[in-house]
């Protein structure tokens, strides 16, 4: 029998998670370890400052007070057992796409990332709108990648970031990640003891929606299916960089360290 990890990064009551499993069920087992609460936008982090506690609400279902990263780590190598482990993580289903840039904050992603670093095929879901979130086609497609990924493999470190328009779907295409042109908005406030609080926002300029990339597939009404991985080294850039190599050792000491060397020889 199948065995499936969902996970997700908008908390273990989300719509999209609920879907997500319901939809999956067709497939195999389904485990879900999820956060306790909403934990968008926690990127790839793991909870090293705290303990984290693990509650578990039937034979299927935990919750973490963590992030999505802590619930894939506790979730293969304390929670589920040796013939409880996933042959797939499945992540999400996102309110709101996972495009360009926005990628590297996603929780949602980072579960998935971290299933695939543990050794265990990782897809990320997230829908592309911004109300009105019916999780239905996305689900069904959810069934449609995880079968696929299941019965080809996935390349050797590789995890999906899928994106799926909403309404009629039109077909998939295998993407880039696109690049954002945003600012952040910060805002101050002030609590009711007169102390001052900040909200992160942004404001969007533009974006990278050139043929073959993630936002060019959804503007077009196709899924945009991204293969990342944990690698973020540009090797393209390697070659350009290979001046750094001639750097003697005197010149690699930082300043600082250098000036205090020279008024350490005149005393």
């Amino acid at each position: 029998m199948i065995r499936i990890l969902v996970t997700n990064d908008d908390g273990i009551h989300s719509d999209g998670l609920i879907k997500l499993e319901e939809a999956l069920r067709e497939v195999g087992d389904v485990y879900v370890v999820a956060p306790e609460s909403e934990m968008s936008g926690a990127s790839h982090s793991l909870t090293l400052a705290r303990p984290l506690r693990i509650r578990q609400i039937d034979e299927r279902h935990w919750t973490v007070d963590g992030t999505p990263t802590d619930c894939v780590t506790l979730a293969l190598n304390k929670i589920l057992t040796d013939d409880q482990r996933p042959h797939i993580c499945a992540s999400g289903i996102n309110y709101g796409g996972n495009l360009g840039d926005d990628a590297t904050y996603s929780g949602t992603v980072a579960g998935a990332l971290e299933a695939t670093i543990l050794g265990v095929p990782g897809l990320a879901f997230s829908l592309v709108a911004r109300e009105s979130f019916n999780f239905t086609e996305a689900a069904r497609f959810a069934v449609v990648a995880v079968r696929k990924a299941l019965a080809e493999g996935l390349p050797e470190g590789t995890f999906l970031n899928i994106n799926i328009p909403p309404g009629l779907i039109r077909g998939v295409r295998v993407t880039r990640q696109g690049i954002k042109n945003a600012r952040p908005v910060i805002t101050e406030h002030i609590d009711p003891r007169g102390r001052p609080y900040f909200w992160i926002g942004e404001e969007i300029i533009a974006w990278d929606a050139a043929e073959g990339t993630d936002y060019w597939a959804i503007e077009q009404g196709f899924v945009s299916v991204t293969p990342m991985r944990s690698d973020l080294t540009n090797h393209q850039a390697i070659p350009a960089l290979a001046s750094w190599n001639l750097l003697s050792a005197e010149q690699s000491v930082e300043p600082q360290a250098l000036s205090e060397e020279a008024v350490s020889t005149k005393e």
